[in-house]
């Protein structure tokens, strides 16, 4: 009897130590359930990515306010009864000064 008990005992540890020490155990459990948060929390990003595209294709398809937001942003496009204003930044001094002795040099 104390044989059997000594080999169940023997059975019982080596199983614990593939269960819990060996790369097949409860490490590769939890690397595989990381991994697959990860996969869901990308998977999630990307359906939001194409909802938002599959609205911009609507919104490009039926209306006519988005083509014109993307005429202006992309090609810089202007409707018929638009002034169009280009706001130059100003000029330092010493950019002025600067200008002025290559204007001199030549």
């Amino acid at each position: 009897m104390k044989w059997l008990a000594a080999a169940l005992l023997v059975v019982v540890v080596l199983l614990q130590y593939r269960l819990w020490l060996s790369e097949d155990g409860v490490r590769e459990l939890r690397r595989l359930e990381r991994a697959v948060a990860a996969q869901r929390a990308e998977n999630e990003r990307l359906a939001d990515r194409n909802r938002q595209l599959a609205a911009e294709v609507r919104d490009l398809k039926k209306g006519m306010a988005a083509l014109e937001e993307r005429a202006r942003s992309e090609l810089g496009m202007i409707a018929a009864n638009e002034t169009f204003y280009q706001v130059v930044p100003p000029t330092t001094p010493s950019a002025v000064e600067e200008d002025r002795t290559r204007t001199a040099a030549r």
